[in-house]
């Protein structure tokens, strides 16, 4: 098929090929959908406008590369159609399920009209659209609530599907669960490429090159993206966010593995504490302090329990140790659709200020952190991450990697 575009045409169909073979099954989109419209129906909204990376994947298996362009999925009582950018050709018709429009650059904007033509084909009686309020900005906001027109509200839908996808479903389940499995590997390969004077940057690439090879082989016709590495040596290990530099390995520094395999959009991750060489006293004594916070956490996650509630759990026991002033960050988070740039689902983390109660099908990680300074005896960053998949009697861990100084000496 040609595209076949004039410099007037705003929006056109291109069904360029056949469907790719998407990440789940048909049935599952459907499950997804039919409960989104519960959500709509039970908010009085007629229809949907979403514009995230993580609600367009997860409604329409459809991972959108933004690169300054708008992207959308428009969900009617019964239609669900990407808005994608001309420059992604059939690409988007072939990953999203359900229907695709594109729209070209002739024009400013043609996204917005885009989605306002297919709402007055498929939705013409709409008075309440809903939008993902945590996402769109103000500028996207104006330009919508003018070409939808005055007899149009648009209500936030964002905390309600956020819940929706806090559930995982047994085929997501099975997805996380061997992404879990792939992290493990690509901890493997970062273990055995550590040696004194490689680069960060060296090491986190020999576990990302494993990481993707397994994806390649075990999921053949998912897209082929966004996987990564952190590898931190010594003062870099900090922080938990801090990217591979070209700092090369040293005897006796600690080291901070982080892998992160994405299959399809879902992120799952291995975090693990090292040491190049025997780690002094002070520093082995920290490291066996933020393990057992770490495996106090394993055994809090529980149908039933509050975040809130392990977080305060869990202060207690650094507290008990002195090391409370020392604690980086929350306890652990949950997973799916997620990456660094796209789908914190914000109310399942294990915080002092989230209530939310877990529930089997809820995927979270367990893993504290606690950072001394450079000025300090044992400086650096002290992290462990297990994946545990809720279950109606406890959890289940789905990391397999080992912790602790019986493994994670490597030799120099």
């Amino acid at each position: 098929m040609t595209m076949n575009i004039s410099t007037t045409d705003r929006v056109r169909d291109f069904p360029n090929g056949d469907k790719a073979i998407r990440t789940f099954s048909d049935a599952e989109f459907e499950r997804r959908l039919t409960q989104l419209r519960t959500i709509m129906s039970a908010q009085g909204i007629d229809a949907a406008i979403f514009t995230s990376y993580q609600s367009i994947k997860y409604y329409s298996d459809f991972l959108y590369t933004a690169f300054g362009r708008r992207y959308a999925l428009v969900v009617t009582a019964d239609r669900q159609v990407v808005i994608s950018a001309a420059i992604d050709g059939g690409m988007p018709y072939r990953r999203c399920y359900g229907e695709n429009r594109i729209y070209t650059d002739w024009q400013r904007d043609n996204d917005i009209h885009a989605i306002r033509e297919l709402l007055r084909e498929s939705a013409p009686t709409a008075r309440v659209v809903g939008i993902e309020d945590d996402f769109v900005s103000l500028d996207y906001r104006d330009k919508l609530a003018a070409a939808l027109g005055d007899r149009i509200v648009l209500r936030g839908i964002s905390a309600a599907v956020m819940r929706q996808r806090m559930i995982k479903s047994a085929e997501e389940i099975q997805l996380i669960t061997d992404g879990a499995r792939i992290a493990d590997l690509g901890g493997e390969a970062v273990r055995n490429a550590v040696s004194e004077g490689a680069c960060e940057w060296e090491v986190a690439a020999a576990g990302t090159a494993a990481m993707v090879a397994e994806i390649a082989a075990a999921h053949p016709h998912s897209e082929i993206r966004d996987s990564w590495v952190w590898f931190q040596s010594g003062i870099n290990t900090d922080g938990a966010h801090t990217w591979p530099t070209t700092r090369t390995v040293e005897r006796g520094d600690i080291l901070s593995l982080n892998c992160f395999p994405m299959i399809s959009g879902y992120y799952t991750a291995l975090e693990r504490t090292l040491f190049y060489g025997e780690p002094d006293a002070r520093s082995l004594e920290l490291w066996e302090a933020n393990l057992a916070v770490h495996y106090r956490g394993l055994e809090l996650i529980t149908p039933g329990a509050r975040c809130c509630d392990i977080a305060d759990e869990l202060n207690k026991v650094y507290a008990e140790f002195g090391l409370l002033e020392h604690r980086s960050f929350g306890y652990g988070h949950s997973f799916g659709v997620l990456s660094h740039y796209y789908g914190r689902e914000a109310g399942l983390e294990l915080r002092e200020d989230i209530e939310t109660v877990l529930m089997p099908g809820m995927v979270v990680s367990m893993e504290p952190m606690i950072t001394i300074g450079a000025d300090q005896p044992g400086a650096g960053g002290y992290r462990e991450h297990d994946i545990l998949v809720v279950t109606e009697t406890g959890a289940t861990n789905i990391t397999g990697f080992p912790l602790g100084p019986n493994h994670n000496i490597i030799d120099a």
